[in-house]
């Protein structure tokens, strides 16, 4: 599920912001960036936020910003002139703008400000640097709880509609037979002359009749729009199997339409998929 989290926390004269964020995909896809004095904590960054998402295609950026009143920190001007060279062939690669702000564009990549301070990394400022990751991740998580919220309330409201559709579908059907078999005896009648045997007749218009039934359709539909809420609030990580059962749905659906054979009807069932195609639509952002 898309998401996004962010989170600040400071350590003497340093001043780390973390940003993640998180699209959908069916594994973990993790990509973290941070400046290269802290590259060494990648791994423990990952292992921080991989188990927690999961599954989703995600990034992490960290920020550095040195907060003391006198400051060795110097841009790094090299480093800086090669983001902005290739920033220009890509612009003129893709047939895109370049930036208006140039000093906000580059100043967020990697080691365009540099520091002559150096030394390991103590215990203490690596404490605090993985707090933060963990701040961001459980930032991105709240997100994410939020948006699952909505997309269980859209879900059910959607369902809650093709079932009252459904149930509408009933006062039309011994209408439907009726119409079908007055049709089929007027096409008789109006032929000159036309003799047949009314037997064989009655036994051929109650074979039709059968395959026009669509009993069958309506309880397999009704139990996939069962089998869908019970999943939906079921564990999580379910979005592929809710949508596996959306398109068992939408045969049974397309399944009515070919057998209708009436106008209101015909109605009924193009305003079942209207409210299917929404439900695949999101589906999407539950895998």
């Amino acid at each position: 599920m898309t998401g996004f989290g962010s989170a600040v926390v400071e350590y003497q004269t340093k001043k780390f912001t973390f940003e993640i964020k998180s699209l959908n995909s069916k594994q973990l896809d993790l990509s973290v960036r941070v400046p290269a004095a802290y590259r060494s904590l990648e791994l423990d960054m990952r292992n921080e936020i991989a188990p927690i998402l999961e599954r989703g295609k995600a990034e992490m950026n960290m920020y550095v910003e040195n907060t003391a009143a006198e400051s060795t920190a110097q841009l790094n001007i090299p480093v800086m002139a090669d983001y902005k060279k290739q920033i220009e062939q890509m612009s003129a690669a893709l047939s895109i703008p370049l930036p208006d702000d140039w000093y906000s564009v580059l100043l967020r990549f990697p080691d365009t400000v540099k520091s002559d301070v150096t030394g390991e990394i103590g215990d203490e400022e690596r404490a605090a640097i993985l707090e933060g990751v963990r701040k961001a991740t459980g930032a991105l998580m709240e997100y994410r709880e939020v948006e699952g919220k909505k997309l269980e309330a859209f879900f059910t409201s959607r369902i809650s509609h093709i079932s009252d559709l459904l149930g509408q579908v009933a006062p039309y059907e011994t209408e439907r037979l009726v119409k079908i078999r007055a049709r089929i005896e007027d096409g008789l009648a109006s032929i000159p002359k036309a003799e047949y045997d009314k037997g064989r007749l009655e036994q051929e218009m109650i074979f039709y009749i059968e395959k026009l039934d669509i009993n069958e359709e309506k309880q397999r539909l009704r139990q996939h729009l069962d089998y869908f809420m019970e999943t939906l609030h079921g564990p999580k990580g379910q979005g592929k199997k809710l949508g596996f059962i959306s398109q068992e749905m939408g045969r049974e659906i397309n399944t009515l339409g070919s057998k209708s054979n009436h106008a209101e009807m015909q109605i009924l069932v193009v305003k079942m998929k209207d409210e299917l195609e929404q439900i695949k639509e999101q589906v999407l952002n539950a895998m």
